[in-house]
């Protein structure tokens, strides 16, 4: 990564770019001192160009010939406007390497002032939801449809635009919670994401050791299993899972272990899909296809996070509308 942020890209960039900017000058130059030919004059014969018009010396069908006339005067103002367009561009604006142009603009600074200014818009709207209970907010309509276009913007790529989630990613309309459902839990994983890790117990158990507590994991929600399993599959279960997941398998909020005795199950509930959670581990590599939460802290703050957690808590709770 660092040969891209070296010094030699940037002169690279701007060499490349000066280069062509004179070197389009110098076309135009060259090509426009070819002298037109009277229009009098005619192509002559293939053999006979002594008394021809200067051509290219291109031959179609045997006799027809192009000529070699420079472009028209309207054409070449317009490449040397655009010559000069772009070097009034690049003096004002950066792109010439790191060169930031007289202007001293920025994309970021432009989305910063920008984004100043909305926020600034916006202010009275926040101000009054600052004072209310997140319940509240669930139950004005104005202030769900506001989250919900948030919820749009920054969730539902992963979430789903329903929040009902998919394979490795929570549904928000239920009351089963990893890390708890009250409003405060909710702005909690908003504004600090989440990253719930299981270990990868395969290389410990073995494979029929996997087997077997996968059988007592689906015991625990009445799935299906083989009974023989099962019972060897919960000491296993209580040595080596437990401490998240409980006792029980009810789980444990406060890690984010899930719920293993409900129909829930975020990953599925085959014994293939949950002997290769055991084996492998979850949201050990981030490459998996299934990233941890981001924060969202940083990019929306305070208030914004009320109004998104405020529709986010209802989605499950389903307030009454304010009146």
């Amino acid at each position: 990564m660092s040969d891209f942020t070296s010094s030699f890209w940037n002169i690279y960039v701007i060499v490349l770019v000066v280069v062509s900017l004179i070197s389009c000058g110098v076309l135009l130059v060259v090509t426009g001192r070819t002298k037109v030919a009277p229009f009098k004059k005619t192509i002559a014969p293939v053999g006979n160009e002594a008394s021809a018009a200067p051509v290219t010396g291109h031959v179609w069908d045997g006799d027809l010939q192009e000529y070699n006339n420079p472009l028209p005067k309207w054409w070449s103002h317009l490449f040397w406007i655009t010559i000069v367009f772009a070097v009034v561009y690049l003096i004002l604006y950066p792109g010439l390497g790191n060169l930031p142009g007289v202007l001293g603009w920025t994309s970021d600074g432009a989305y910063a002032s920008e984004r100043k200014d909305f926020d600034a818009r916006l202010v009275p709207l926040y101000e009054k939801y600052a004072k209310m209970d997140v319940e509240q907010i669930a139950a004005d309509p104005a202030a769900r449809q506001t989250g919900e276009r948030m919820f749009l913007t920054y969730c539902s790529p992963c979430h789903g635009s329903d929040a009902g989630g998919t394979t490795g990613f929570p549904s928000l309309r239920d009351k089963d919670w990893l890390y708890g459902g009250t409003t405060a839990n909710i702005i909690a994983s908003i504004t600090g994401g989440r990253m719930g890790v299981m270990p990868a117990f395969g290389q410990a158990l073995g494979e029929d050791g996997v087997r077997n507590a996968a059988a007592y994991v689906r015991s625990l929600s009445g799935l299906p299993r083989d009974s023989t399993r099962a019972q060897l599959g919960k000491p296993l279960f209580l040595q080596n899972c437990a401490a998240c997941h409980g006792l029980d398998g009810t789980g444990n909020q406060v890690v984010g272990a899930p719920n293993l005795t409900d129909a829930i199950w975020l990953y599925g509930s085959s014994e293939k899909t949950i002997a290769e959670g055991i084996t492998r581990g979850r949201h050990l590599d981030i490459t998996d296809g299934h990233p941890p939460m981001p924060a969202f802290g940083p990019v929306l703050g305070a208030d914004k996070i009320k109004l998104l957690a405020a529709y986010v808590w209802g989605l499950s709770n389903n307030p009454p509308a304010a009146k």
